[in-house]
């Protein structure tokens, strides 16, 4: 009978644990976890504290007597493992609440200690109005001061997931927050035109958004409660004696009621460290595709594992609830016997902000730009469904891809409904080996309340089709910024968008619908560079000239993304 411990639950060590048993009768199956909860769903903590999951208890995925009753594993919970004797495949144990230590012996070991959150050693970053989100006990004591403290205004550190979500929960709660990011964007994975269709929602939805901005200490100080404090747009008023004052980076003072940490997470590794299970060039736990660890009876999986980046094959640390449960699964499976290997991770997410949704797979563009591999880049703007149906909202899609391959390297989009659609259907393409010659030719589901008869997907194939093809030449907003003197800047938009949406400076506009006819008042001697509002009209003015002997590039994604690019906030 083998005896699998499994260090860890949550989504990488519980899937693991009920795939065991799913597979075994046999097996002896101990999950030690050192704190109170078992299997919870960390991805839904921001939405219980801004209110859209009501009871709490909809987060509790598993207890130890639901693990027992359903598949006999038995659960330690308050249970710390302090160290691993491999040679011995013996563990010591200590309980948390009592601090009693004891022995545990094991066949087959799982590693899923997950990632802590970062919190950098500010001065005051130990004040009891800061805290961090991971888990239950996390969100708890959050919830407990905003109910004790009543804070009206609370400042988000980080941009990420965690951060984003935070901001919208806690303005759910009718709390003016202040967001700092030390990036020049929001969520990281995507590149900074798409993320600036985020920083636009935020402002929009009043959040005091601060980027190249970094906290720098902590302090708490009395203050009269009726005397408000102004930092910038926003008076915070004091609700009690206590409050924090922050020190940003560039030398302002921000007041401010409760802190927020979501700088990101590391690995939790000094266990495996300890052990001498050998580390990753990221500093995660070294995995083969079999999960398997430096020790062949020691596996791990989840955010403190390493594993290929599914483009280049480099290690990478991709910390989300996916590829943790997947992993879970395939090292059950080979802790008893069988072979089953991780394919590589993509990095697909998703991020609700307001009513609108981020989202990407694959690499983005800074990436690339990071390990020099060659890329061109498309943008698409159309709507979601079909624009004569109600409710029609721009998808804005941006598609990465070899220019001579056609290779999918990456996705990312914004937008309010259909967005999850469109990156889903681009990371099963790229996972089934398609190029973005075949997104054209993708059938698409097709109604007008759920999309258009060519979809987005089908769309930006097409767009980066013709490229490949030669059938178009693109620019970017790089290009427009750094014209030459033999270059000419060409708008094909209606005069009444030039005035209504805005204009490049220095362009000569000339309508798609006119240009056939006003070709004389072009030069033949320069490139054309044209821009129209979302690319569409560009293609077909770039036809035209090119079918006439002109040569030209059309500006991808047009003004809409020009603005997007350039836009300051």
């Amino acid at each position: 009978m083998t005896k699998i411990v499994i260090i860890g639950g949550v989504a990488g060590g519980a899937s693991a644990a009920a795939r065991a048993r799913r597979l075994s009768e046999d097996a002896e199956i101990l999950m030690l976890e050192r704190g109170e909860f078992v299997s919870f769903a960390n991805c839904g903590l921001p939405y219980h504290i801004g209110g859209d999951i009501t009871q709490r208890e909809a987060l509790l995925l598993q207890t130890p007597h639901s693990f027992k009753a359903r598949f006999n594993v038995e659960v330690r919970v308050f249970s710390e493992v302090t160290s691993i004797d491999r040679q011995q495949k013996r563990l010591t144990v200590k309980n948390v609440l009592t601090g009693e230590e004891y022995q545990e012996s094991y066949d087959k070991l799982l590693l899923s200690p997950g990632a802590a959150p970062i919190r950098p050693p500010l001065p005051g970053i130990d004040s009891p109005n800061v805290f961090g989100l991971r888990n239950i006990p996390d969100m708890d004591r959050i919830m407990a001061a905003m109910t004790i403290n009543k804070p009206q205004h609370v400042t988000v550190v980080g941009g990420g997931f965690i951060g984003l979500e935070m901001v919208e929960a806690l303005h759910q709660k009718g709390i003016a927050v202040t967001l700092l990011e030390l990036s020049n964007q929001v969520m990281a994975p995507v590149d900074p035109e798409m993320a600036n269709f985020v920083h636009q929602v935020l402002v929009q939805h009043k959040t005091d958004l601060r980027l190249n901005t970094g906290l720098t200490a902590i302090a708490e100080r009395s203050v009269d409660p009726s005397e408000p404090e102004a930092t910038g747009d926003y008076a915070i008023h004091a609700e009690n004696s206590n409050h924090l004052e922050l020190t940003l980076n560039n030398g302002e003072k921000l007041a401010t009621g409760m802190v927020i940490l979501a700088i990101g997470v590391k690995p939790e590794t000094m266990l495996a460290s300890a052990a001498g299970l050998e580390l990753g060039p990221r500093g995660g736990i070294k995995v083969d595709d079999a999960m398997r660890t430096s020790d062949p009876d020691i596996y791990a999986v989840g955010d403190a594992v390493e594993t290929p980046d599914f483009v280049t094959g480099q290690p990478a640390l991709i910390p989300l609830a996916g590829p943790a449960n997947r992993q879970g699964r395939i090292a059950a499976d080979n802790m008893l016997g069988r072979d089953e290997r991780y394919q590589r991770t993509q990095g697909t997410a998703i991020c609700k902000v307001f009513e609108f949704a981020i989202a990407s797979t694959g690499h983005s563009e800074k990436s690339l730009k990071r390990l020099g591999l060659p890329y061109e880049k498309v943008y698409v703007h159309p709507g979601n469904h079909a624009g004569y149906y109600p409710g029609a909202f721009p998808v804005s899609l941006k598609l990465i891809f070899d220019p001579q391959s056609g290779q999918i390297l990456g996705g990312q989009a914004f937008g309010k409904e259909g967005v999850d659609k469109r990156i889903d259907v681009l990371a099963v393409a790229m996972r089934a080996g398609l190029k973005v010659q075949d997104l054209e030719h993708l059938e698409l589901t097709y109604a007008p309340p759920f999309g258009s008869a060519r979809d987005v997907i089908n769309q930006a194939g097409m767009v980066a089709t013709n490229i490949i093809k030669g059938d178009e030449r693109v620019c970017h907003t790089a290009d427009i910024l750094n014209m030459t003197a033999d270059q000419f800047l060409l708008d094909v938009r209606n005069p009444g968008e030039l005035t209504n949406i805005g204009a490049i400076s220095g362009a000569c506009n000339i309508p798609v619908d006119q240009l056939r006819s006003r070709l004389n008042e072009l030069p033949k001697d320069k490139e054309i560079l044209i821009t129209c509002q979302v690319g569409l009209r560009g293609h077909v003015a770039y036809r035209l000239l090119a079918n006439n002997g002109f040569k030209a590039r059309n500006l991808s994604g047009g003004f809409k993304t020009f603005q997007m690019t350039t836009k300051q906030f």
